[in-house]
């Protein structure tokens, strides 16, 4: 599945219908516990969450759409009962630098009937918060950092870190322009705004659809505020307003306020919390490989059972490429080996290059930019650094070659040589 994660599920079993049937009953097996599977995959990510200092606890919600599929038992609704499906809530662990480090926990739910008692979905939010808590009791000497959207701006969130002794530190965008324990204060979008200008931040908007990319300018302002309360004193919590004061004529202004629990005091405190929300963006860059590099929306799995056992082998997929995308880009220096087998390496080089393969494996930076080279990235002068479509689709290619040079070898399989034909 890692290595051709577009393909169906028979596809993947390339033995057969022997082995295929035996993946559907892996699938079917209640004795497979979809949770125990991911803490499995947690403990090497406990280890390289010990390796580094801070580590952001990334979290978002998506649906999955499997609408038009009457013979598949326990989805839910979505946004209207026509739509069926499940919703998604992972948190993804990232380095400071913005390599994936894994998928630490994951909330999923299929919506009930209309009417009927449900829980209430902002659970997933708070509950993901203290999973992110316990976290970080096993990895003390690394500060973990729960960021989150406009949705994760919740009281009972706030509340929650506070009565955990903010055993992780959290990053929240605004949403909602509360009130202040101080009258005079009035409510936090106005007292943000009331402050002086803290400095200004600089970097690079990508292109997204039909916005074009471009450099953006911020101006930064801080301020220490107690949320209203009705009895004593209120959680404390500092918010940080980066507003786009000049954008080019015709371009929505660029603005983020967002909350932490951490005081803010110097410029640069507040430059890499704006740094650190910015790298939210990669859940939503896993999201589109989870949909369209793995095809999670097209699995024709009879049960939300079997689909949850299938779905939690195409999270770890998923982060898969995720981190050998954001490994290349940060640690382009490190051996191959850390992430390619010998023979994906050695294959990609004398596929690429029409020569045997040195001796010696190359650099990580190398390879991954050959792959991507099989998924139709170009590596022209001025181009990005390759993407997640490219990586995923360079890596189905790659397996097939591995494959094809692996059966040449077995079989000692020798090619006549091939003759000229002259016109």
């Amino acid at each position: 599945m890692a290595s051709d994660p577009m393909a169906s599920i028979p596809n993947v079993c390339g033995g057969g219908w022997a082995e295929t049937k035996a993946a559907y009953r892996l699938l079917d097996n209640d004795r497979l516990d979809f949770r125990e599977v991911l803490r499995a995959h947690s403990v090497p990510i406990l280890e390289r969450i010990r390796q580094q200092s801070r580590v952001l606890c990334l979290q978002d919600t998506t649906e999955l759409d499997y609408s038009g599929r009457p013979s598949m038992v326990g989805l839910g609704r979505l946004n209207y009962e026509q739509r069926q499906g499940l919703y998604l809530h992972p948190t993804l662990a990232i380095s400071e630098a913005g390599v994936a480090l894994g998928v630490a926990d994951c909330w999923h739910w299929a919506r009930l009937p209309k009417g009927e008692p449900d829980l209430a979905e902002s659970l997933r939010w708070v509950e993901g918060y203290e999973r992110v808590a316990e976290l970080a009791a096993l990895a003390p000497e690394t500060r973990l950092v729960y960021v989150a959207d406009r949705e994760g701006d919740l009281r009972a969130l706030i509340d929650r870190a506070e009565q955990l002794g903010f055993a992780a530190d959290y990053l929240i965008r605004v949403r909602h322009d509360r009130k202040l324990n101080d009258p005079l204060d009035g409510k936090l979008r106005a007292a943000v705004e009331a402050q002086p200008v803290l400095g200004t931040i600089a970097f690079d908007l990508p292109a997204n659809g039909n916005r074009p990319a471009r450099q953006v300018t911020q101006t930064l302002r801080v301020a220490r505020l107690e949320l209203k309360t009705r009895n004593g004193p209120g959680p404390k919590v500092t918010v940080i307003l980066a507003w786009e004061e000049a954008p080019p004529e015709g371009r929505e202004a660029v603005e983020w306020c967002l909350i932490t629990n951490e005081p803010i005091t110097t410029l640069e405190q507040a430059r890499a919390r704006i740094e650190w929300y910015r790298k939210r963006w990669w859940i939503e860059v896993y999201f589109r490989i989870l949909k369209s590099g793995c095809r999670i929306e097209a699995l024709q799995l009879r049960t939300r059972e079997r689909l949850e056992r299938a779905l939690v082998l195409y999270l770890i997929v998923a982060w898969r490429i995720l981190m050998l995308m954001t490994l290349g880009r940060e640690h382009p220096e490190w051996c191959c080996e850390v992430v390619f087998s010998v023979e994906e390496w050695q294959t990609a080089w004398a596929i690429h290059h029409r020569t045997p393969p040195p001796s010696k494996p190359p650099d990580l930076g190398t390879i991954v930019r050959l792959v991507a080279g099989f998924g139709g990235w170009l590596g022209r002068k001025n181009d990005p650094p390759p993407g997640p479509k490219a990586l995923w689709q360079g890596m189905t290619k790659l397996s097939a070659y591995v494959e094809a040079v692996t059966a040449i070898q077995t079989a000692e399989i020798k090619f006549p040589k091939r003759k000229r034909i002259r016109h």
